[in-house]
């Protein structure tokens, strides 16, 4: 059911990664490393991709080159809004792919790109039109965030607040689809996309819009499907019954799952940014969810055969 791996979302973000907890990234770059090899070991043909970074740092990433870290893993991922959070414009989207591809000849996943449409629904129809027009064909894989708008109600996993003017809110208005499930004006436009556009899609603990979800994906001709398995939530009564709910949901589609958030009693500090206690324990839950949703393939019985024979 898993297509490829991503080892953590936006290390390089503080409301992903606690930075005055590991300030030169060698905790994370470790991390890292103990998981993509984890993975490997137990199915060698999962893609293995370095955590989608944002902001899109070429030096966060000769950071990781140094530490080896790159050389665990198949690909590397960016993430960019930049009409929304990102201090650049949209049509710099090549020139920051090829910041990242001078740093290193694995291919680069655009593995979250998006448009609020907090101002204005409009303005999320043209950011769709223009970043597809700037990426297909430009980046190894593009996929649009997101499906749903967040409900208010949940709050999003980030360091905004009320504080900072409208870059809370924007977190809310980033779906195809409105809150209450009605379309947008850009859900059309994305069917012009796919499947070539994949699309993420975050699932909350037992979260109600799951089938609802895998419906809308099918109708709009999405393959290729991106979301996470919570390190923390496997801690909650129940989780393996959600697991397993979740990607038999999916596996009709490509699923890049993404490993991440450390259950506040495994870290340093109790919060799911900071970096875990003992990494090995990351590592071995991303083990555990490749042997259990990507096992690889058993040796057939004519090799099987032949083996016990030698």
């Amino acid at each position: 059911m898993i297509e490829a791996a991503m080892i953590w979302n936006e290390p390089n973000n503080k409301s992903h990664w606690d930075p005055e907890l590991d300030p030169d990234w060698s905790r994370f770059a470790t991390m890292a490393m103990l998981a993509a090899d984890a993975i490997a070991s137990e199915n060698p043909t999962v893609t293995k991709i370095l955590g989608g970074i944002s902001p899109i740092d070429a030096d966060f990433m000769a950071l990781m080159k140094q530490y080896g870290a790159l050389d665990h893993v198949d690909a590397v991922a960016v993430h960019g809004f930049p009409l929304d959070w990102n201090l650049w414009q949209i049509q710099e989207w090549p020139q920051k792919i090829g910041e990242i591809s001078t740093v290193t000849d694995l291919p680069v996943w655009v593995s979250e790109v998006g448009v609020s449409s907090f101002g204005a629904e409009e303005v999320q129809l043209w950011g769709l039109r223009r970043t597809a027009e700037l990426l297909l064909g430009n980046a190894s894989r593009i996929q649009w965030y997101s499906l749903y708008d967040l409900p208010r109600e949940w709050g999003a996993t980030t360091r905004h607040r009320e504080a900072e003017g409208s870059s809370y809110y924007r977190h809310f208005y980033m779906g195809l689809l409105r809150e209450d499930g009605t379309p947008k004006p850009a859900l059309e436009e994305f069917l012009r996309y796919t499947p070539e556009m994949g699309l993420v899609q975050w699932f909350h603990f037992e979260d109600p819009r799951l089938d609802d979800a895998v419906a809308w994906m099918k109708r709009l001709g999405v393959t290729n499907v991106r979301t996470g398995l919570s390190w923390a939530d496997s801690f909650r009564p129940n989780a393996l019954d959600w697991y397993d709910r979740q990607m038999e949901a999916l596996a009709d589609f490509d699923v890049t799952i993404t490993f991440c958030f450390t259950p506040e009693h495994r870290g340093v500090m109790p919060h799911h940014t900071s970096p875990p206690l003992v990494p090995e324990e990351f590592a071995e839950f991303c083990a555990t969810m490749t042997r259990r949703y990507a096992p690889a393939m058993a040796a057939s019985p004519v090799r099987a055969v032949r083996a016990s024979a030698a």
